[in-house]
């Protein structure tokens, strides 16, 4: 049985104020049982947000430096977030693929670098709205898991988490309808599956396409959505901890 995982990025916000914020709210709340939960915040907040909130929360990095040292002036490692605490990393947001200009290959490069670090790496897939109209959906998805898998030893494969984030659902308040999500996860554990059975079975795949507490429920009670990696409404901790219950 997959245990639902439920991961906050906050992206380019943030302050220490809402880190001690998150904090202060958790420590006086139980959380639900079961689920696990991540929050992957700005670089200069991760020590204090490692140091004050609940230790059964992984904290995790946005993204990291395909290199491990040297002349890369304001890059960041991934042994370096290991130093910090830190257990995962986000790797090919969409934002990183359209903004930074990270392909396939950068990708692969910064999963290979989060895995020698001992971090798990978050693999994020997604088409744009031109691509889905083309109905290139599932090649385009497809595509980007198999530049990744391809290249993988079989125990590096199961370290992974996935999520599937439609860049035309991503902050533009547009989500998936949760039948049009459950096909693409589907489709993305089928493909597993030709890796190996027990790596679909044991893959979480989260949804992280403008997942909020209105429609956290029906999507997550899909067959193949594993979690959320949860956006804006991850910056509000009443609406991040209403995620998590409808995940429980």
């Amino acid at each position: 049985m997959r245990a639902p995982l439920i991961a906050g990025n906050w992206k380019m916000n943030g302050s220490l104020e809402l880190v001690e914020s998150f904090a202060e709210t958790l420590s006086h709340t139980e959380l639900p049982a079961g689920v696990e939960l991540a929050l992957m915040v700005p670089f200069p907040y991760l020590s204090v947000a490692r140091a004050r909130l609940p230790k059964a929360m992984a904290i995790g990095a946005q993204t990291l430096s395909d290199k491990s040292d040297g002349a890369y002036t304001g890059e960041v490692s991934g042994s370096m977030l290991s130093d910090l605490g830190m257990q995962m990393v986000l790797v090919g947001h969409s934002e990183r693929r359209t903004l930074f200009g990270e392909d396939d290959a950068a990708v692969l490069a910064r999963v290979q670098a989060a895995l020698s670090a001992g971090l798990k790496p978050v693999l994020c897939l997604g088409e744009t709205l031109e691509e889905r109209d083309a109905e290139q959906t599932e090649a385009v998805v497809l595509g980007q898991l198999e530049a990744v898998m391809d290249a993988l030893m079989p125990e590096q494969r199961r370290t992974l988490v996935l999520a599937y984030e439609p860049v035309w659902a991503i902050g533009t308040g547009r989500t998936a309808t949760p039948e049009q999500a459950q096909q693409v996860h589907a489709a993305i554990r089928a493909r597993l599956a030709q890796y190996d059975a027990g790596l679909a079975e044991s893959m979480q795949i989260l949804y992280g396409g403008s997942m909020k507490p209105d429609n956290a429920a029906e999507l997550l009670a899909q067959a193949d959505i594993d979690g959320g990696l949860i956006g804006g409404a991850s910056l509000k901790v009443d609406d991040f901890l209403a995620i998590c219950q409808s995940a429980g």
